[in-house]
This record gives C-alpha cells, sequence and structure tokens, in this order.
C-alpha cells in the first residue's frame, strides 16, 4: 500500500498543472516514504526519518507559501504563470529542498 501511494503522489505531481495539486502530490510522496524510511527499528533510521520529515515539512510549508503567494498576486494556481520574482525564488528554493539539495 506504501508503494501504491508513493506511485500515485508521483503520478499526481507530474500530471499536475496546478500548484496544490503539486503540492499534494509532493506531500503524499513524503508521507508514503516516511514508514519506509522507519521501518528498520535503528536510532539511526529514526534519526534519519526525522531529519528528513523536518526538513520535507519546512520545504512543503515554503512551497504552499510561495504558491499562495503567487496565486495572490498573479491570480492564477497554474504552473506556469510565475511572473513574479518573490514566489518563483521561493518556489525554486522549496522544490530544491524537496529535492534533497542541502539548504542554503
Amino acid at each position: 500500500i506504501l508503494l501504491f501511494g508513493l506511485g500515485l503522489g508521483t503520478t499526481i505531481t507530474f500530471a499536475s498543472s496546478h500548484w496544490l495539486l503539486a503540492w499534494m502530490g509532493l506531500e503524499m510522496n513524503t508521507l508514503a516514504i516516511i514508514p519506509v524510511m522507519a521501518q528498520h527499528h535503528h536510532p539511526r533510521a529514526v534519526e534519519a526519518t526525522t531529519k528528513y520529515f523536518l526538513t520535507q515539512a519546512a520545504a512543503a510549508a515554503t512551497l504552499l507559501f510561495a504558491s499562495v503567494t503567487n496565486a495572490w498576486l498573479t491570480g492564477q494556481w497554474e504552473i506556469q504563470q510565475i511572473t513574479d520574482p518573490l514566489p518563483s525564488t521561493m518556489i525554486t528554493l522549496a522544490l530544491a529542498l524537496k529535492m534533497g539539495l542541502a539548504p542554503l
């Protein structure tokens, strides 16, 4: 069931043209992979899972805030409508953090 959730989240993310659906797909991926990471009952696995969750939560909050800001400034929720530099920068940083790049 976790792998199904991972596949569904990836499909929703790739197929969406709407920021809210893309965010929802990314969060489905996060919630599906966390139990897989914590499956081994080792202190390092729990520590890695906690760090992963906190990083992903910060990135998700930033992405949601940036997409809401973009929708407020442009009136559009579509992914192609990023015209203002502030939401564009915030979305880029949030997606980079979601991909696992080191925080700045």
